[in-house]
């Protein structure tokens, strides 16, 4: 298995005992995931809990008016599905492929009884959980209170963090969507982004040039998320077992 088609690139799957990992191992198939490729609507079902590892998931709500903005984004640091945990029987928003890439998803049934063996998994799933709600607090503050340039610097930190590159497969009008603002307003922020030498954008690619200098023009929403995303989930027995070996 090459280093990027590896199921503990996800750092929950990574953070699993040697034992858990190795009851889901047999269970995770690896999916390649499409830019625009929608994995559930909101109010649907979901067959499969889905470990991104390289690429990156929008979770959107969506307006009658079919409008819609992002509260949060998942890749290699966590799941989708985590209304399943909580006791969800749909799923209350939309998830989106932002940046194409892979996956491992697990069948519903069987990620389930590895959480309702009440071990490492169930307080992962917690962690996370707790992690994607400091998330959707600050985008909801951050896209209130901010301007575009700072919600575009907050969200290409956010993504590259939760990828093992520092390129994103996108388009500016699908991150027009995603911050719920106008595309133009994307444009313009990211065309200076990239007159200052901080980001290269070309035919829907977009690489992060200047980490630090887009850490220098975010918001404080960023640390805020990246903090307690650090916090929580800073723990990978599995890596370290994998390394020790």
């Amino acid at each position: 298995m090459c280093e990027l088609d590896n199921p503990i690139q996800n750092q929950l799957l990574s953070s699993l005992s040697p034992e858990e990992f190795a009851r889901l191992l047999p269970n995770l198939e690896r999916v390649e995931l499409a830019l625009g490729h929608v994995i559930y609507e909101s109010g649907g079902q979901l067959h499969h809990v889905y470990f991104p590892t390289t690429c990156i998931v929008s979770l959107l709500y969506v307006l009658e008016s079919g409008a819609s903005a992002e509260i949060a984004v998942v890749g290699n640091d966590g799941l989708i599905g985590v209304a399943l945990f909580m006791g969800g029987g749909s799923m209350p928003n939309r998830a989106v492929v932002q940046s194409a890439g892979y996956a491992y998803r697990v069948k519903v049934k069987q990620v389930m009884q590895e959480f309702n063996r009440f071990g490492n998994l169930l307080h992962l799933v917690l962690h996370y959980t707790q992690a994607l709600i400091t998330q959707m607090a600050q985008t909801a503050v951050c896209n209130r209170h901010h301007t575009v340039d700072q919600q575009l610097c907050r969200w290409l930190l956010i993504s590259i963090d939760r990828l093992p590159s520092n390129q994103l497969k996108m388009t500016q009008e699908l991150i027009a969507n995603m911050l719920g603002v106008r595309r133009e307003g994307v444009t313009e922020a990211a065309g200076r982004l990239q007159e200052a030498g901080l980001i290269k954008y070309s035919r829907g690619l977009i690489t992060v040039i200047d980490r630090q200098g887009l850490e220098d023009r975010v918001c404080e929403c960023y640390k805020v998320v990246k903090t307690e995303s650090d916090r929580l989930l800073a723990y990978h027995p599995i890596a370290k077992h994998l390394a020790a070996a």
